[in-house]
């Protein structure tokens, strides 16, 4: 059976709950494989609205089980939140349903306050535009061998030693940033209260994973963020604090990568972006208004407004390589219906050098400036087209070209935030 990894092949907000949750009706397992809870998800079904920040997009599926993988930093008291607040909507979430990686590593609330001080002491230029939620510290403690991990929440004494351990870095850091030292023994009492929610959902994720795949159980894994935020590949420092790209699925979950069949990328019909950090294609003028209203571009976690640009093809086509796509979901095509002109950006001019891909070098970023070619726009709606036959020709003409410029087909093209409204081209858990 096949399995699927989804990865967002710009700098998030594509749409990967919609395609995620439409996909897990052929998967059996959805496997988150990475970040926090900065990153949301807005799932539409039935008119109901549910907006997931920690939890799988699977949850919302019954007889699916959903996974939180090790590649993941888990805020344990967000989590039992969500839980909760899932679990008002008439979601079941039980540990039948549910599972977390022994090994994967808590964010606590002094990543947090790490997290907002830091960024409150940079200099305009520096900030990197952080949610302030502890992410980046988590996985700073991670690689820096000091995390809290869900298995720890097991044992007093180890618990113990590793908050000890923890706190040698981070008082210090605190001393300098005019913050309290750590309440040591009342985090301890938080993590030990906060222990039996998490525990009765931990598992070796890894064998779980292995045992369902050799049983033919079909996978789906699902990242966060989008591959233009990745800590490697990104528009580094303007990123995330791990892996995106579809690579991390199989290290985040404790699966190797043979068990990857089938890389999905989900591309925006036009680019957006939350935060600080280079946006080639960005427009700050009607039509970047138009966009961002049209497409309601307002973050799932913050609220905060997304800068709306045209597609960047140059772009996307890097993030399809480094991701090894196999297709794309292209999402909200209804967003750009009545634009008389569209834009694509094909490449960047860089001090009269004309370039096919944004370069690494923070300054050379900053130069580039996108060079673009018109194509006409449709006045005809698209929105809830489930057919090619839906489609207006000039949106058709549209989509071949984005095909032909990123080099990666077209698996499947979204209209509408609603699950039905899905034109499938080509489906990635076919045998």
């Amino acid at each position: 059976m096949a399995n699927v990894v989804v990865v967002g092949a710009q700098w998030g907000d594509e749409g990967k709950g919609k395609i995620v949750d439409w996909l897990s009706e052929r998967a059996d397992i959805i496997a988150r494989f990475q970040g926090g809870h900065n990153a949301g998800h807005t799932l539409v079904i039935d008119g109901k609205v549910y907006k997931l920040n920690a939890l799988p997009s699977g949850v919302v599926r019954g007889g699916k089980l959903s996974v939180i993988g090790n590649g993941v930093v888990l805020d344990p008291w967000h989590l039992v939140t969500e839980i909760e607040k899932i679990r008002e909507q008439g979601v079941e979430i039980s540990p039948e349903t549910l599972m977390i990686a022994e090994n994967t590593p808590l964010i606590l609330p002094i990543h947090g306050e790490l997290d907002r001080a830091r960024e409150e002491a940079s200099s305009k230029g520096t900030k990197i535009g952080t949610t302030g939620r502890g992410i980046g510290p988590a996985y700073e403690d991670k690689v820096g061998r000091r995390s809290v991990r869900v298995a720890d929440l097991a044992d007093e004494a180890t618990l113990t030693a590793r908050v000890d351990r923890a706190l040698q870095h981070h008082d210090p850091l605190r001393k300098g940033l005019g913050i309290e030292p750590i309440d040591r023994d009342g985090l301890i009492a938080q993590l030990k209260e906060i222990a039996p929610e998490i525990l009765k959902y931990a598992a070796p994720v890894w064998k779980v994973l292995a045992e369902n795949r050799k049983q033919g159980k079909r996978i789906l894994f699902e990242g966060a963020q989008g591959s233009l935020l990745d800590i490697d590949f990104g528009t580094y420092p303007f990123v995330t604090s791990s892996n995106v790209v579809a690579g991390q699925a199989a290290a985040g979950t404790g699966m190797g990568p043979g068990a990857i069949d089938f890389v999905l990328g989900i591309v925006k019909a036009y680019t957006t972006r939350v935060g600080e950090g280079p946006f080639p294609t960005e427009l700050d003028d009607a039509d970047g208004q138009r966009l961002g209203e049209r497409g309601r571009e307002f973050g799932t976690v913050t609220g905060r407004k997304r800068r709306c640009g045209w597609f960047d093809a140059a772009l996307v086509r890097q993030t399809c390589a480094v991701s090894g796509v196999s297709g794309i979901a292209l999402t909200k095509l209804d967003v750009l219906d009545g634009f008389d002109v569209l834009k694509i950006c094909v490449g960047y001019d860089l001090d009269g050098k004309r370039l096919d891909y944004l370069p690494t070098a923070a300054d050379e970023q900053a130069r580039c400036t996108p060079v673009y070619e018109e194509i006409e726009g449709w006045n005809e709606s698209t929105e809830g087209a489930r057919s090619w036959a839906d489609l207006p020709a000039a949106a058709i003409k549209y989509v071949r070209r984005i095909e032909e410029l990123i080099d990666c087909p077209v698996a499947m093209l979204s209209t509408s935030p609603e699950r039905e409204d899905t034109i499938l081209v080509t489906d990635p858990f076919a045998d």
